[in-house]
């Protein structure tokens, strides 16, 4: 990987009113002509998105918002696109001139709060009108971090930029400063950990899928060995093996052989379940796919993506789990899909939600899709923990975690005592 991800970068959303100069901002910050500029309000149409290194804290992506005064006739598109930004933000800046707060900042600043977002005030337009002094103490009361600049003097780039990347440490949420392991903590150093990857349609040419690598390099970072095989060759590297790996990390898709191959020892689990805890909540997921047993006929349920892509013949996500599904159910049943960054407003008509294991995403986006979930009381699970559901093998892949086991656990109890 030559870069990283969109989903591992810290994602810095610019917001504010229409021709403050968020683009011109921007444009000066990453050091091209990256969003186009112009006098006349409204000229940003659609959110402009931006990969950079952001030194000392390393990849960002900056996110330029539409106005969210626009008044234009294609307004209440942009400002949809713009409001939707709050669930991919982990710092969100404010920019405005001197003298000029109001609704809109207030919205805004409140919204921000409201998501537990970190917000720096930027004065843009210094060159033009210097703030006076009460007006930065009342930024200063209200954001995280206030800073002064004029996006146009480029001599003063420098000197910005540093004291951005000072607020920006300082506001730092600290999952980012210090993300969670993936499966790191899972291990001992100089333990071995198999990592079985199929090589199939859906796996990209001359590639492994993102999860993989980042497991894969999570067990480096933490100084265990890491032994990658195809699910064919993984029993032969078992009995090859002087001593049983300290754990084992399966493609969701072949996590029946993986536990047919694996003896009661090895803890075991799925790459969509460790991204589950990394990404999202992994407990919330294994309460949430017990609604399967309650799903009735006319019930509804959302394949939810977070990446776009071309459905191959046998889709995971569109073919398979559906098909399981409806194998294990005995009926049939409406399912929708949602790919990419589309999410439904509606999910309270929804009885169960199947999300990707959100590697393409980030924390943010996933933590409030799950809440979005939990507030309209619809069950959320992901793609791994409802395929080892189906196929009568969650507890085994849920081995190396005990509060998720538990709960499964409980949620067996329980159906038995039902009867």
């Amino acid at each position: 990987m030559k870069k990283a991800p969109k989903s591992l970068r810290l994602h810095i959303g610019v917001f504010g009113r229409t021709n403050v100069g968020k683009s011109s901002l921007l444009n000066m910050f990453c050091g091209q002509d990256v969003a186009i500029t112009s006098p006349i309000p409204g000229t940003t149409t659609d959110v402009v998105e931006k990969t950079m290194e952001l030194l000392p804290l390393g990849p960002v992506v900056f996110l330029d918002t539409a106005g969210l005064d626009d008044t234009s006739q294609l307004a209440k598109e942009r400002i949809k696109k713009t409001n939707r930004i709050f669930n991919r933000t982990d710092v969100l800046c404010l920019v405005f001139e001197a003298g000029v707060w109001g609704e809109f900042e207030e919205n805004i600043i409140t919204k921000a709060k409201s998501e537990k977002i970190p917000v720096i005030g930027i004065i843009n337009k210094i060159d033009d009108s210097y703030p006076e002094a009460d007006f930065i103490a009342k930024v200063k009361e209200k954001t995280r971090g206030c800073l002064l600049v004029s996006s146009l003097v480029i001599d003063k780039k420098d000197e910005y930029l540093g004291k951005f990347k000072n607020c920006l440490i300082k506001v730092c949420p600290d999952d980012f400063l210090n993300p969670p392991p993936l499966a790191g903590d899972l291990v001992s150093a100089s333990k071995v950990v198999v990592l079985i990857v199929p090589i199939d349609l859906q796996a990209p040419k001359g590639r492994l899928i993102l999860p993989q690598v980042q497991t894969l390099r999570d067990v480096l970072d933490f100084d265990a060995i890491a032994l990658t095989v195809k699910e064919r060759e993984y029993k032969h590297a078992l009995s090859v093996l002087k001593e049983a790996p300290a754990l084992v990390v399966c493609d969701s898709q072949v996590v029946m052989k993986m536990v047919a191959d694996t003896p009661n020892e090895i803890i075991c689990t799925t790459f969509s379940i460790l991204f589950s805890r990394y990404k999202g909540d992994l407990l919330e997921s294994v309460r949430g796919v017990f609604a399967i047993d309650e799903i009735k006929p006319d019930d509804k349920v959302l394949i939810a993506e977070s990446c776009s892509h071309h459905p191959i013949e046998d889709d995971i996500g569109r073919v398979k789990i559906p098909r399981w599904l409806r194998q294990y159910l005995g009926h049939d049943l409406e399912i929708d899909v949602y790919s990419g960054k589309d999410y439904p407003d509606n999910l309270g008509e929804y009885k169960l939600i199947i999300h990707c294991g959100g590697c393409m995403t980030n924390r943010r986006e996933m933590l409030y899709r799950i809440n979005l979930a939990k507030r309209q009381k619809v069950s959320i699970t992901n793609y791994g923990i409802c395929i080892s559901f189906l196929q009568g093998v969650l507890k085994r892949v849920l081995s190396p975690f005990p509060a998720a086991l538990d709960i499964c656990n409980r949620q067996k109890d329980n159906k038995i005592k039902r009867g």
